[in-house]
C-alpha cells in the first residue's frame, strides 16, 4: 500500500461512541423534526383551506432587474419572515450540535443572503439557456470562492452541509407519495430500477477493479445510481466512509451532470426522438435532479418549432420525472439500508472490526430516510382519494409546491456550504480513479437508458400522456 493510500486509509471516519441521549447529538433526527414539522404545518394549512407558501417564499421569474427589484420589495416581509424562521431553527438545532450560536447566526445570514441571490439568477426567463439552475450556481460559486480568495474561517460556523441536506432530504419525501409511484406505472418503475441496479454494480466494481476502497466506490456507485449529493452522503455514512468521500462523488457527478445537460438534448435532437422518449432517456442518463429538468425543458420546447421532433414539452418533463425523480431517487432509502447491513456484516467482519451487529446497524443507518418514507407516507395519507388529475390540480399548488420550494432553499443551502468548504486539492489525493471508475458506469447507463427508451419501452413514452 503506497504512502498516500495509507493517508488516505487513515482518514475514515470511525462511528463516534454512542451514550445515553446521543441520538440528539448528531443532526440525524433534527433534520427528521424539521422536515416532518414543516410537513405537518403544511398538510395542516392544506386541510383548512390555506397553504404554506406564504412562508415558502421565492423569487419570481423574471426578464429585467426592475421586475427582479419589484418582486424583491414586494415581498420584503416574507423573506425576512422565512429568513427568521429558517436562522432560529437552525440556531436552536446547531446549539444543541454543539456550536455557538453567535458564530452561526453570522455565518447564515451571509448564506442565506447568497442563497437568495442564485435562487433570483435561477428564476431569470434565460436562465434555461444557460443551464443557470440555482442548486449548480450555488456549487459553483461556492467552489469558485473556496479555491480563490475563500472566506474567513469564522464564517464556517453556518456551512452545516450535513443538516440542510438532510432537511431537503426529508422534505424530498413530501413531493414523492407513495401514490404517485402507482401512477407513474411498471414500466417507469421498471425501467429505473433496471438503470439503477446496473449503474451501481458497474461503477463499484470498476471502482474495486481501479484499487479504491470499498466505501468509495459505493459512494460513487449510488452516487450515480441515484441522486449525487443526497445519495452520497447518505452512503458514505451508511458505509462509514472517509471524509473525503463524499465530495470526491459530488464533485464527479457535478462534472458529468453538467455535460449531460448539453449532451442528451444535442444528440435527441439529431436523432428527432419523440420529446417523451428524449425525456425519459434524460431520466434515465442524467445524474442531478436540477440539471435533469433542464435539459428535459430545453428539448421539450423544441417541439412544434424544430421539425421531425414530435410529442409535447410536457411529456418531456413528465417522462423525465417519473423515471429521475420519481423512479430513481426512491432507491437512496433501499441502497442506504443494504449498504448499512453489507458494510457492517461483511466489510468490518473481514478487516477485524468487531463484527456483526444489529444495533449497529441501526446506529450506522441514516435516519432523516426514515424521515423521508415517513413524509411520503404522510402526504399519501392526506391526499388519498384524489386521482392523478385532482392531485395535480388541487394538491400540487397548495400543499406540495410549498414543501418542494422550501426543500430548494434547504438545498442551495447545502450545495454552497459544499462549494464553500471544499478544496480541490484535497481532492486531488484521490487522483483520476474515482473520475475513471465512474466514467465506466456513464457509459453503460447512457446506452442502457437510450436501449430501454428507445427501443424496449419506446412505445410507452411515445404516447405518455399525464
Amino acid at each position: 500500500m503506497s504512502s498516500t493510500q495509507s493517508a488516505i486509509e487513515a482518514r475514515r471516519i470511525e462511528p463516534p461512541a454512542r451514550t445515553a441521549g446521543s441520538a440528539w447529538n448528531k443532526d440525524d433526527w433534527w433534520a427528521v423534526l424539521l422536515g416532518l414539522g414543516l410537513v405537518l404545518a403544511a398538510i395542516a394549512l392544506f386541510q383548512y383551506d390555506s397553504s404554506l407558501k406564504w412562508l415558502a417564499v421565492t423569487p419570481a421569474r423574471w426578464s429585467t432587474f426592475g421586475q427582479l427589484g419589484a418582486d424583491l420589495a414586494n415581498n420584503a416581509i416574507r423573506y425576512l419572515a422565512q429568513f427568521a424562521f429558517w436562522a432560529v431553527t437552525f440556531s436552536i438545532i446547531t446549539a444543541a450540535l454543539g456550536f455557538e450560536t453567535r458564530r452561526f447566526l453570522p455565518a447564515f445570514l451571509l448564506l442565506y443572503v447568497a442563497s437568495l441571490v442564485i435562487f433570483a439568477i435561477g428564476q431569470w426567463d434565460q436562465a434555461n439557456k444557460y443551464n443557470l439552475e440555482p442548486p449548480l450556481v450555488a456549487l459553483a460559486l461556492g467552489l469558485a470562492v473556496a479555491n480563490t480568495t475563500g472566506l474567513p474561517r469564522l464564517f464556517e460556523a453556518g456551512f452545516r452541509v450535513e443538516l440542510y441536506i438532510k432537511t431537503g432530504i426529508v422534505l424530498l419525501g413530501a413531493t414523492l407519495p407513495l401514490s404517485l409511484m402507482v401512477w407513474a406505472g411498471p414500466i417507469a418503475i421498471l425501467q429505473a430500477s433496471i438503470v439503477s441496479l446496473a449503474t451501481f454494480f458497474v461503477i463499484f466494481y470498476a471502482a474495486r477493479w481501479f484499487g479504491l476502497d470499498k466505501r468509495l466506490a459505493a459512494t460513487l456507485g449510488v452516487g450515480g445510481a441515484v441522486c449525487g449529493v443526497s445519495a452520497a452522503i447518505a452512503i458514505s455514512g451508511a458505509v462509514g466512509g472517509r471524509k473525503g468521500d463524499a465530495p470526491i462523488a459530488i464533485t464527479t457527478v457535478v462534472i458529468w451532470a453538467i455535460v449531460m445537460i448539453f449532451a442528451l438534448p444535442l444528440v435527441a435532437r439529431v436523432l428527432q426522438l419523440p420529446t417523451g422518449v428524449a425525456g425519459a432517456w434524460i431520466g434515465t442518463s442524467e445524474f442531478a435532479d436540477a440539471a435533469g429538468i433542464a435539459a428535459a425543458q430545453a428539448y421539450g420546447e423544441l417541439a412544434g418549432h424544430v421539425d421531425g421532433i414530435a410529442g409535447t414539452s410536457d411529456q418531456a418533463v413528465w417522462a423525465f420525472s417519473l423515471l429521475k425523480i420519481v423512479g430513481r431517487d426512491v432507491w437512496i432509502g433501499i441502497w442506504a439500508f443494504v449498504l448499512a447491513i453489507v458494510a457492517t456484516t461483511r466489510w468490518e467482519v473481514r478487516e477485524g472490526g468487531r463484527g456483526t451487529d444489529a444495533g449497529e446497524i441501526w446506529r450506522r443507518f441514516p435516519k432523516f430516510i426514515i424521515g423521508f418514507l415517513a413524509a411520503s407516507v404522510l402526504i399519501t395519507l392526506s391526499t388519498r382519494g384524489l386521482s392523478l388529475a385532482d392531485y395535480n390540480k388541487v394538491a400540487v399548488p397548495t400543499l406540495v409546491n410549498p414543501v418542494k420550494d422550501m426543500r430548494s432553499w434547504a438545498f442551495i443551502f447545502c450545495f454552497l456550504s459544499i462549494g464553500l468548504t471544499t478544496r480541490f486539492r484535497d481532492l486531488a489525493e484521490a487522483g483520476i480513479r474515482p473520475f475513471l471508475a465512474f466514467t465506466a458506469g456513464v457509459v453503460v447507463n447512457v446506452i442502457l437508458g437510450f436501449v430501454l427508451s428507445t427501443i424496449v419501452f419506446a412505445s410507452y413514452w411515445t404516447n405518455l400522456v399525464r
